[in-house]
């Protein structure tokens, strides 16, 4: 007999099958990815088909693939020198601040951005991922189904304000977590870890004032267990040992 799990996905195979472009099953959790057109229709089918009765949205967060699968570090083997350390920058969230037209070269990647959705069905005690790619990477734009469920609102801001997903549909979307005039959009790769400007108080002007960020993006290398055999230390009695005085001959 099939789990919970295994058995959603096959309702959700057998009721949405032409509307899904994909649908998986990992770590005890079903996801399925639906294009923007079919966005709507699936989400209301979702919501009120009894099968399913996903009444809940917990969560809406964007994604950006651009540097997925990359890394700046090789820290499997060590050398006399040490771990390579990525000094030089390769992923763009790493690259020196903008501080003309923060204009930044983009690597390009397929279906760069994602809207992801979590569900919750308490009536069948279920929780259903639903992924969304948004079809231009220039211009990202996703339906928002705030029309379906309502807590989508302010989540929908949040992915808008730090991913820069358009969500089509939505009654007020504007920022929600930085500050007015905020320039770019901070979760997105190709944005510097350091930020573009840095807020300071200015005694001279007795204000505070945006100036181009004084720090320097540097990149860290995460600490590692490496694999090998470690020199066993002394036991205690040798140690003991160690530490007393040699007996002095009898006379």
């Amino acid at each position: 007999m099939p789990d919970m799990t295994t058995q959603l996905a096959e309702q959700l195979q057998d009721r949405l099958g032409e509307s899904l472009q994909d649908i998986m099953v990992a770590a005890g959790e079903v996801t399925i990815e639906v294009t923007p057109e079919n966005l709507l229709e699936v989400a209301t089918q979702l919501r009120d088909t009894s099968e399913f009765g996903f009444e809940i949205l917990l969560d809406v967060c964007g994604v950006d693939y651009v540097n997925y699968g990359k890394d700046e570090w090789a820290t499997e083997e060590t050398s006399g020198s040490g771990f390579s350390r990525g000094v030089e920058a390769q992923t763009a969230g790493h690259l020196r601040a903008v501080t003309g037209d923060l204009v930044v070269e983009q690597p390009r990647s397929p279906r760069r951005f994602a809207s992801v959705m979590h569900l919750l069905s308490l009536k069948n005690n279920q929780r259903l991922r639903v992924r969304i790619y948004a079809p231009d990477d220039d211009l990202p734009v996703i339906p928002s189904v705030t029309s379906i469920w309502s807590s989508a609102d302010w989540y929908e801001r949040e992915a808008f304000d730090l991913y820069g997903i358009l969500y089509e549909g939505h009654p007020d979307l504007r920022r929600l977590l930085t500050d007015y005039g905020f320039i770019g959009h901070p979760f997105r790769k190709d944005f510097p870890l350091s930020g573009n400007v840095e807020v300071i108080y200015d005694p001279e002007k007795r204000r505070v004032i945006y100036q181009p960020v004084s720090i320097e993006p540097r990149v860290l290398v995460p600490k590692v267990i490496r694999a090998g055999k470690v020199a066993e230390p002394e036991t205690a009695a040798d140690e003991t040992a160690a530490e007393e005085p040699a007996a002095e001959p009898a006379e």
